[in-house]
């Protein structure tokens, strides 16, 4: 087996690796640090659409963790950005948050209800039955549908809660459309995020907690990929997939000194 170039360019997922429900992993403190101090590109990920980059900053730097805003990459982002090199200038009917909506705004999309390019499905906390069903008839007129993300559920302090990949089932189940989807585990996310800093998957480590996600979007693009086991995948059950991460570590903390 031909041995690995070494790893100029890092990127990470953030819940289960670098934060849990709020609080710091251990070691993603120094993870960060070294980065920076290093001078190697490196970006931070989430599937997650709620939140700008901007938002995700100063939530971060309220923990103690210092991402630039440039360093942050989100599906949102991923999203607008197949889009924009799709049909620029395009229209869409949006369900999301800020996250979404700014990042459509920003690349010159139009946000309506009429007659829209697209049916755009997000992440939010208010997914309504009005909304669905309006996105169910746009998509049955031609709209073509697009997901920031495949997450069935997402975390919340009391529970799981439903999130996009679950909406978007009900809405393909209506429709018989099946949407596409832009985050991870599409490769397409690594890619856009690896040319945003200027790097190449030859060179660069993608870090995660979950197999189905952040390992295989790593692997599909190419990267070199390191699973942590403080977040969803547990150790145990790494070897039911038919693909395995290039190492397991136990935290954030353990690659430290692989910057």
């Amino acid at each position: 087996m031909a041995e690995r170039k070494p790893i100029e360019s890092w990127l990470t997922d953030m819940d289960g690796v670098l934060i849990h429900e709020g609080v710091p992993i251990p070691g993603a403190d120094a993870f960060i640090k070294r980065l920076q101090e290093s001078g190697k590109p490196f970006l931070v990920l989430t599937n997650n659409s709620i939140y700008t980059a901007r938002d995700l900053h100063a939530r971060l730097r309220r923990m103690g963790l210092e991402v630039p805003v440039e360093n942050i990459w989100t599906s949102a982002l991923a999203t607008a950005k197949f889009l924009d090199d799709q049909r620029p200038g395009g229209t869409a009917y949006v369900i999301g948050e800020a996250g979404l909506t700014t990042a459509l705004h920003d690349i010159g999309y139009v946000l309506t209800d009429s007659d829209p390019d697209y049916v755009v499905l997000g992440e939010t906390r208010t997914y309504s039955f009005e909304a669905m069903t309006k996105a169910v008839r746009l998509i049955n007129n031609g709209a073509r549908f697009i997901c920031t993300n495949p997450d069935e559920t997402g975390p919340s302090l009391q529970g799981p809660l439903p999130a996009t990949g679950a909406v978007a089932a009900l809405i393909t189940k209506a429709t018989g459309k099946d949407p596409y989807f832009a985050g991870k585990p599409n490769p397409l996310m690594m890619r856009t995020g690896l040319n945003a800093i200027g790097a190449h998957s030859e060179t660069s480590a993608m870090i995660g907690d979950r197999m189905d996600t952040d390992v295989l979007a790593g692997l599909e693009a190419g990267m070199q990929t390191f699973l942590v086991l403080t977040g969803l995948t547990k150790e145990s059950e790494v070897d039911r997939y038919p693909f395995r991460p290039s190492k397991i570590v136990g935290s954030i903390a353990d690659l430290v000194e692989r910057v």
